[in-house]
């Protein structure tokens, strides 16, 4: 509240003068004490050391609160751009074709057939197997003219920045896979299978980004033609 100013009560009139007797007046009541503002620090006075070690305490605290986020943001960034770095890449001329390949193309140079220890991440649409193993790391590509056993017949291949979708996911997009491919009417010829390929974890992080689908004969090198249109 703003200080203001205070005045004493005036004195009280005079009784009425009493006859025969001297005129008395009744003393002034007194006037009330102002209550005053404390007065203000002089300029050039030493501020209270206990305020200025509260200040000083509250400004270190800020500081410290500052640093202490500066440095969680500078780690996070840095842990984002290892995770980046880190990140698996796609197989070189393997991008990711985003949908379900059915339809193969011709090779730009054509392998000659048969051929031995071919690793899954070589075979290509519409190739043939003799004595197929899905499981082994390496097959025999064959002539589908020839007596095999199984064709890859359908692929789909993930983008390569893509994080492990789960083993779930993986059986689906290769159950979908085998839906799309399209069958020459020659396949049901013989008693065939659908049979699916995708990576683990493990190969999902060394770059395989595949998932296959086959048509495999139980009885063996049973196939002398192609499954495909």
């Amino acid at each position: 509240m703003d200080n203001q100013e205070q005045r004493p009560f005036p004195p009280k009139p005079a009784g009425p003068p009493t006859v025969g007797g001297p005129q008395i007046t009744s003393p002034a009541a007194a006037p009330p004490t102002p209550r005053m503002a404390p007065p203000a620090a002089p300029p050039g006075a030493v501020p209270d050391p206990s305020l200025l070690k509260r200040r000083r305490r509250a400004s270190l605290l800020l500081k410290a609160l500052f640093a202490v986020v500066l440095v969680g943001v500078v780690l996070a960034l840095v842990w984002l751009a290892n995770r980046l770095d880190t990140q698996p890449t796609a197989p070189a001329g393997d991008p990711g074709s985003g949908v379900v390949e059915i339809s193969p193309t011709p090779p730009a140079s054509p392998r000659a057939l048969p051929q031995e220890g071919v690793t899954p991440q070589d075979y290509r649409l519409g190739d043939c197997f003799k004595d197929f193993d899905p499981a082994a790391l390496r097959s025999t590509v064959v002539a589908c003219d020839s007596p095999h056993s199984a064709q890859l017949v359908a692929v789909f291949r993930y983008p390569g920045n893509d994080l492990y979708p789960g083993r779930e996911a993986l059986a689906a997009k290769a159950l979908e896979a085998c839906h799309a491919a399209k069958l020459a009417p020659a396949a049901y010829d013989y008693a065939l299978n659908f049979q699916r390929a995708y990576p683990s974890g493990t190969s999902w992080d060394s770059g395989d980004r595949r998932v296959d689908c086959y048509v495999t004969a139980d009885a063996g090198n049973v196939i002398n033609t192609s499954v495909l249109p």
